[in-house]
């Protein structure tokens, strides 16, 4: 029997997400299934203290080579490709969108004079009106300050400072945009407006044609011509979807997509992220120097409050197993994937039960809420000639799970009351972490069936955008779900109960003394 002329071919949607040290591409059935996924890392390299850059090429290559990995293991060819990533990171480029010095990072910080100056200028209330972020050296617009004082080299010849995914774009012969979401990283977007603002760019002396051209989120930036789709390893003509920063994608892929569902995304920093229909600029928001900008849903925000997380379960692993990468090169990780979840799956069941008597602070670049203090470090604190390598483990979860609930208390404070957080990453991989950030934070973990929601995120834009899925809701209701759920345990909750408290204290005594 012919097939009917009405089915539709089966086609699949391809998510990458480029972070600052690993880029991964995923693919996707159109209900949401992983059909088949891909990673590779890169190093950034630090020129001088304080500085962080990569060679923006490295870029284009981690998205290629994740893109042909993926295509090679589908059945089904990609309707669709959307391009996310980690925010702040820019890239000088020539007229010709080439790369005329390397990329410099979020975690650079070599702008504190630049940033100390734009919130004199402005004022701290005045900058988290029009852009919804508090000043900090992480932006982009310090450190194109810093440039043109410091390095007129680079300055000067620089025709435009593209996102990430907009130099990845121009690599692939299409118009280099930045979505909404990504453009709110600058520290020059005007939330309300969607546009560059006129105030910060005319004090800072910032020509707005330098800056890339802002679209919503899920907007075509075009069709792969056969030399850019021979290069990634897709079909001529596939589309190309703007993804946006990840975070607001990865609510979208836990379906944090209006008021009421709270996402908590546990990677190298937790974040926890609210949806609303405008963004949370009030005095207690601006007071938690939380984040609130343009989510990738139309018309909607994200308000952000995280911390560092699992920048400190991964210290401790390649303090005790050695790094995974340690090469400025492009590495695949699938490799030492098995290896990394059989060492911390042994520190988990030889874990104490009971509370380790440790207080340890994730700190290791700094804080985020509410002070974000730079200067900050992580400590240990009660160790002992018994201590145990799975004790100190469970310490740094109990730290993590501390501060996990002050992020819940100050998100709660900006955005209203909540008890359910939809959780995904890294992080939720471990249930005894889990486990003791419900109980301490007093919140319903859903853990949802999708562990990569960013990519799936991605993939909900791309289907839209491609007829795949008639509306943002109707692919979230097709796509996203939890498998469980981790209730907070009262009889723990007190036992930490004093635990908490002091940690406090003792976060509190640490910013004091660093001058925060």
């Amino acid at each position: 029997m012919a097939p009917s002329k009405n089915l539709k071919p089966i086609m699949s949607l391809l998510a990458i997400d480029i972070g600052s040290s690993r880029c991964k591409a995923v693919a996707f059935a159109s209900t949401g299934k992983i059909l088949a996924q891909h990673a590779c890392a890169y190093t950034p390299e630090s020129p001088a203290p304080s500085q962080a850059e990569i060679n923006a090429e490295r870029f284009l290559q981690a998205v290629c080579q994740c893109s042909q990995a993926v295509s090679m293991n589908l059945s089904d060819p990609v309707r669709a490709l959307c391009l996310s990533s980690h925010g702040e990171t820019f890239v000088p480029v020539n007229g010709r969108n080439e790369a005329i010095a390397p990329a410099i990072l979020n975690q650079d910080t070599r702008a504190t004079e630049e940033t100390v100056w734009l919130e004199r200028t402005f004022g701290r209330k005045r900058l988290f009106e029009i852009t919804g972020l508090v000043a900090h050296p992480m932006y982009p617009v310090p450190k194109l300050l810093w440039l043109r004082k410091h390095r007129p080299d680079i300055f000067v010849p620089s025709v435009r400072f593209l996102s990430v995914v907009g130099y990845v774009l121009s690599r692939l012969g299409l118009n280099p945009y930045i979505d909404y979401s990504l453009a709110s990283r600058y520290l020059a977007f005007d939330i309300r407006q969607h546009r560059w603002s006129e105030e910060i760019l005319a004090a800072t002396e910032i020509n707005a044609e330098c800056l890339p051209v802002p679209v919503p989120a899920g907007s075509i930036a075009g069709k792969l011509d056969a030399a850019a789709a021979s290069q990634i390893g897709l079909s001529a003509g596939t589309i190309v979807v703007m993804g946006g920063h990840d975070q607001p994608c990865g609510g979208l892929g836990v379906g944090a997509t209006g008021p009421g569902r709270i996402a908590d995304s546990m990677g190298t920093y937790e974040c926890l992220l609210a949806a609303s229909d405008q963004p949370s600029l009030t005095d207690a928001a601006l007071a938690a120097s939380l984040n609130s900008y343009c989510h990738v849903v139309p018309d909607k925000f994200v308000t952000l409050a995280y911390f560092p997380s699992g920048i400190m379960i991964k210290w401790f692993h390649d303090l005790l197993y050695g790094e995974v990468c340690g090469e400025n090169v492009l590495a695949e990780r699938e490799d030492s994937s098995d290896a990394e979840s059989l060492r911390y799956a042994t520190l988990e069941r030889e874990a104490p039960t009971g509370r380790t008597g440790l207080y340890i602070t994730p700190n290791l670049i700094g804080t985020c809420n509410p002070d974000f203090n730079p200067h900050v470090r992580g400590i240990i604190s009660g160790l002992g000639p018994n201590t145990t390598r799975s004790q100190i483990y469970k310490g740094i979860l109990e730290g993590l799970a501390c501060e996990m609930s002050q992020m819940t208390a100050i998100l709660e404070r900006a955005v209203g009351e909540f008890r359910d957080v939809y959780v995904t990453g890294g992080g939720a991989r471990s249930a005894l972490g889990l486990q003791l950030r419900a109980a301490l934070s007093g919140r319903r973990l859903h853990v949802m069936e999708c562990p990569e929601a960013v990519c799936l995120g991605g993939a909900i834009l791309a289907g839209v955008a491609s007829g795949e899925y008639g509306s943002l809701q109707e692919a979230v209701e097709a796509v996203v779900r939890d498998v469980s759920v981790v209730l907070p345990d009262d009889a723990i909750a007190a036992s930490y109960g004093q635990q908490a408290k002091q940690y406090r204290h003792l976060c509190s005594a640490l910013s004091a003394i660093t001058g925060a």
